[in-house]
């Protein structure tokens, strides 16, 4: 192990320029692109981006609630992020009399921005090689349990260390992360806050317009943005929420440029992009496409027919259900795009050339073939043995666990169970647990419509039950089918007597709750059984799971040494990454010519009344007729909304930053382009595109739509 480690560093170290579009390139790795970075447009120096020492453009990046990304914009800890990014706390915030979902909402003052609950952003303090340190004493000789047993030892070692400089009693939070598929580890560091605050949106019919429709197209007319604040105690230190809390004081902010950008300028990103599988093989591609892909796909649609039916039938579903909605219809889309562009774009052919000259490459030499044959078996026995197991757990978690709502709120009373099973009635223990169990109840409760529930899961387990192999069933099915007439008839006798489907029900139950009680309830019961189904599928992946990680970890370290001249980054894994490229369009297809950017005449052609995703306020409406659009205009008089870059980004990058060559911030960066949607596994240079709201039409939202002069007087424009 310490030889294969050797030679990945070195590798590293020694790595020549890649094409500048393609990327998600970890900040120490700054010096290796900087000249390109220089040719391309970029004014700073490494210093000016990433800093240990000093104030920089790290320090103005944040992980926004740990699903995306934000970033600071002012000296009072204001933060952009995007409205999709924001959308569940809007959400949260909005009742049929307050809808800010529907009509916006702007903070007049400091005292009337919004708490969240469990909303932190979290600074990236530092990061560091820590590779040599927690492979000491790996050795090729260990099995992969032994070698994580090993090099989990070490990591809590050093992370207690140091953390004797970093305690988290100040908010810092000590990691060590895994690259290169185990192969090298990097210390990472951040800084935790916990009191964020809504301060600003636009109604859903500017921050979400065009919707499903226009998720992940071009082009594009959405201004997907929303406006928080950090906020601090008095000494600028990390806090949890209270009114004596004040805005926190940044070590640096973005400068916003509103001078406008052409096609081949310079822009880069930094956020925190969650996950890419770009070393992939073609057996991993497979089982992808066919099983988490298409099922997904047809399962969410499945279920979010009866979602939406009910969303537009009554407000108040609709307000509890957006988010919801919204969060499962990404993915299904996704997952729809992403098959289509991998077949369109023949990924797996190009995936099994590759394959076919690594085996080559390994027959060539003798101590190749030792450390490197049975990398490629080893990926073909495992797909093929673990396919069904894959097949079913996706469907116990998209049936039951994210398709039925009661499973996990009912599953989130196991803690009080074996409790009460114990004997357990009273103490602290026992205290805590109802106390984590009534916190549960409120956010279930508050946004759950049994009805909706009851409609959805009756499709669900007709689904399931068609598609799975009997033998992959949990417990609670073959009573349901022995007991009841229909499936349906079982989840209408859950609706009927369950206490986790009944606010009223629930608050009898947890003033005194009883074993027997939940022995008896039905909701309880199925959740049980599903989760026990679950967890005994995973104990059948175990095995392969192991196989499947040192095959990956050795799969890359050959490619790596196969292709010597190749300047490799790690995958996605929400660290901190910069991309960096220009802004431009792009030719999807024969005859058809996209440009960069869009602007607000394209939305008001897109406006159509009779459809929810398309409806154009009436304020909005009179401010583009009176062109009305301020400094924000672009050099023909037309308000810029949207516009394209060649960056390479993924989801956890929604609401980074995207950034001019002076450091200077020109917009927010919120989805992909449909024609790349396989960009997740390959990066088509060509055809993979950044879609960014341009941070003109947020100013002029915020100034002249949503009428926030405070908010433009703390920002620092460049006019």
């Amino acid at each position: 192990m310490r030889k294969l480690s050797l030679i990945l560093l070195v590798f590293v170290f020694s790595i020549r320029f890649a094409v500048a579009d393609e990327g998600m390139w970890l900040l120490t790795m700054l010096n290796k692109n900087y000249e390109q970075m220089k040719k391309q447009g970029l004014k700073l120096t490494t210093e000016d981006i990433y800093s240990l020492n000093n104030s920089s453009i790290k320090d103005a990046v944040v992980i926004f609630g740990g699903f995306c990304t934000g970033e600071i914009v002012s000296d009072k800890g204001l933060i952009f992020t995007n409205h999709h990014c924001g959308y569940g706390r809007i959400q949260a915030h909005s009742t049929v009399e307050h809808d800010y979902l529907s009509d916006g909402f702007w903070a007049g003052s400091f005292e009337e921005e919004l708490p969240n609950p469990g909303l932190f952003v979290k600074f990236l303090v530092k990061m560091e090689d820590y590779t040599t340190e927690v492979l000491k004493g790996v050795g090729d000789d260990l099995t992969e349990v032994q070698r994580d047993e090993k090099i989990n030892k070490n990591i809590e070692k050093i992370v207690k260390k140091i953390q004797k400089d970093f305690p988290e009693s100040q908010g810092y939070e000590v990691l060590i992360q895994s690259f290169f598929e185990n192969n090298q580890y990097y210390l990472v560091v951040y800084q935790v806050f916990e009191d964020v605050r809504l301060v600003g949106t636009p109604p859903s019919s500017i921050g979400k317009f065009g919707g499903d429709t226009d998720n992940w197209m071009w082009t594009r007319h959405t201004g997907d943005f929303s406006v928080f604040r950090v906020y601090a105690d008095k000494n600028n230190n990390p806090a949890k929420y209270s009114p004596d809390n004040v805005p926190y004081k940044p070590k640096h902010y973005f400068p916003i440029s509103v001078k406008g950008i052409n096609e081949g300028d310079f822009a880069m990103i930094l956020g925190f992009p969650g996950r890419t599988d770009r070393y992939s093989t073609t057996y991993g591609i497979t089982e992808v496409m066919e099983i988490t892909n298409e099922n997904r796909q047809l399962i969410r649609g499945e279920r979010q027919k009866v979602l939406l039916e009910d969303m537009h039938s009554d407000k108040e579903i609709n307000i509890k259900y957006a988010s919801k909605y919204a969060r499962s219809s990404n993915y299904w889309k996704y997952s729809i795009g992403q098959n289509q562009g991998l077949k369109r774009l023949k990924v797996i052919e190009k995936k099994r050339e590759i394959e076919v000259k690594f085996d080559r490459w390994l027959n060539e030499n003798e101590e190749r073939k030792q450390k490197y044959a049975e990398v490629l078996p080893t990926f073909k026995e495992v797909y093929a043995n673990r396919r069904e197991f894959v097949y079913s757990d996706l469907y116990i978690r998209e049936c039951f666990i994210y398709g039925s709502e009661f499973v996990s709120f009912a599953h989130s009373s196991e803690n009080l169970y074996k409790l009460l099973e114990k004997g357990v009635t009273s103490g602290d223990e026992f205290d805590e647990a109802i106390k984590k169990l009534r916190t549960v109840a409120e956010g279930f409760f508050k946004d759950y419509n049994a009805p909706t529930d009851k409609k959805a899961s009756a499709v669900m387990l007709n689904l399931f039950t068609k598609k799975v192999d009997s033998k992959y069933f949990p417990s609670f099915i073959t009573k349901a089918k022995s007991d009841f007439p229909s499936y349906d008839d079982y989840i209408a006798h859950i609706f009927k007597v369950s206490v986790f489907v009944n606010k009223i029900k629930f608050e009898e139950f947890i003033n005194n709750p009883t074993l027997d009680k939940l022995n008896n309830d039905p909701a309880f019961i199925t959740a049980k059984s599903i989760y026990e189904k679950k967890d005994e599928i995973d104990n059948l992946l175990k095995s392969d799971n192991e196989k499947l990680k040192r095959a990956k970890r050795l799969w890359l370290a050959g490619l790596m040494e196969m292709q010597s001249d190749k300047f490799f980054y790690p995958d996605a894994n929400f660290t901190m990454r910069l991309t960096y490229g220009t802004i431009g369009g792009y030719s999807p297809k024969d005859a058809v010519e996209y440009k960069y950017y869009t602007t607000l005449k394209g939305y008001m052609e897109k406006e159509d009344a009779e459809n929810p995703e398309f409806v154009v306020p009436q304020k909005l409406k009179d401010l583009y007729n009176k062109k009305d659009f301020g400094c924000y205009a672009d050099k023909n008089g037309d308000l810029p909304v949207c516009f394209l870059s060649n960056n390479d980004i993924t989801g956890g990058n929604s609401g980074s930053p995207v950034i001019n060559g002076n450091g200077e911030l020109i917009g927010l960066a919120f989805d992909g382009n449909w024609e790349a949607m396989s960009g997740d596994i390959a990066f088509e240079p060509d055809l993979q595109r950044t879609i960014s709201v341009d941070i003109r039409y947020v100013l002029f939202i915020i100034e002249k739509y949503g009428e926030a002069n405070r908010l433009i007087d703390e920002l620092k424009i460049i006019k």
